[in-house]
């Protein structure tokens, strides 16, 4: 169920994307805001309670309707999962803005490849040269391809092997959505509302984070790939960040990173990847990479299944 419920959702939403998902992502800040003026009183404990309940409404109604059509039919909690999926598996999210950028760079419009990476990483891009460009666009299209499909699939398969059907895919999304309200928010702003979020996070992106680095790995250069991942990631920001930005550093065998203008003040980022600078033909190489490690964790998927089945 796990591996056919996946293969639907990323069809559907390769040929009919979800513009209605905007609305849901609505609802969810109106949901988030409302928990938060009622619990936020600036301190740890009082955003552990928020997250907590923030968590359990979407979970136990997204658990009660798998389990009502996994006893009416099995078909019907399937169909459940894949709408799951379909909600939470955002890979042409970011797929849209990379191939206008990368398709805007091939044609030599500088300022519409800036115009589109400022809309797409809600910073201003529009001192980045064409290199620059391509760097950063890169960076993003490696994290977007974790948090919107990689990360989703990790969670959504430890939850259906343990027999509780798309609730993984919830959890994940919606931990990521809260740190990105209260995990990243200024200690000035929420004091240490956020604090837990950020926590919660962190240890949900532990496993993985290092799964997708590890197939990174597998489908590109499985050397340069450890050799980055062990050196340089932990100089990154967000060390976290850094695994997968060095992961897929060196699998491309691309330098990312590296010192950029924004807003007329350089934002100094350490290099991470190897020695090619970074251009449009390595962001079509970007793409290559997500598209294997995608087919390399279905391959991989369809093999444990057959392997139960015989089992």
């Amino acid at each position: 169920m796990s591996l056919l419920s996946l293969i639907v959702a990323l069809l559907l939403e390769q040929f009919q994307p979800l513009s209605k998902r905007k609305y849901l992502f609505a609802w969810m800040n109106n949901y988030v805001d409302f928990i938060q003026h009622h619990f936020n009183a600036g301190e740890h404990k009082h955003g552990k309670i928020a997250w907590v309940i923030a968590m359990l409404f979407p979970l136990l109604l997204v658990s009660l309707a798998y389990w009502l059509l996994m006893s009416i039919h099995p078909v019907l909690a399937w169909v459940g999962c894949v709408l799951v999926l379909y909600l939470t598996m955002g890979f042409r999210r970011f797929s849209f803005y990379f191939t206008k950028i990368q398709k805007a760079l091939r044609e030599r419009n500088l300022n519409e490849a800036q115009t589109l990476l400022s809309k797409w990483s809600g910073k201003s891009c529009y001192e980045l040269s064409a290199e620059e460009v391509a760097r950063v666009s890169i960076e993003q299209a490696l994290l977007a391809s974790h948090r919107n499909v990689f990360g989703v699939m990790a969670w959504f398969i430890i939850f259906m092997l343990l027999g509780l059907g798309p609730v993984g895919a919830v959890l994940y999304r919606l931990g990521l959505f809260l740190n990105a309200r209260w995990g990243t928010k200024p200690s000035d702003e929420l004091g240490d509302f956020g604090e837990f979020s950020r926590q919660a996070y962190y240890l949900m992106e532990w496993l993985p984070l290092r799964m997708t680095a590890m197939t990174f790995a597998i489908v590109g250069d499985f050397e340069d790939t450890a050799y980055c991942w062990r050196t340089q990631a932990r100089t990154w920001a967000d060390p976290e960040e850094g695994i997968i930005l060095a992961s897929g550093a060196g699998a491309l065998g691309v330098r990312l990173g590296l010192t950029i203008v924004q807003e007329s003040s350089p934002v100094h980022r350490p290099e991470i990847g190897m020695d090619e600078a970074a251009d449009v033909d390595f962001m079509q190489s970007a793409v290559g990479l997500v598209w294997r490690a995608l087919v390399f964790l279905m391959i991989l998927l369809l093999l444990l299944t057959l392997a139960s089945f015989v089992g």
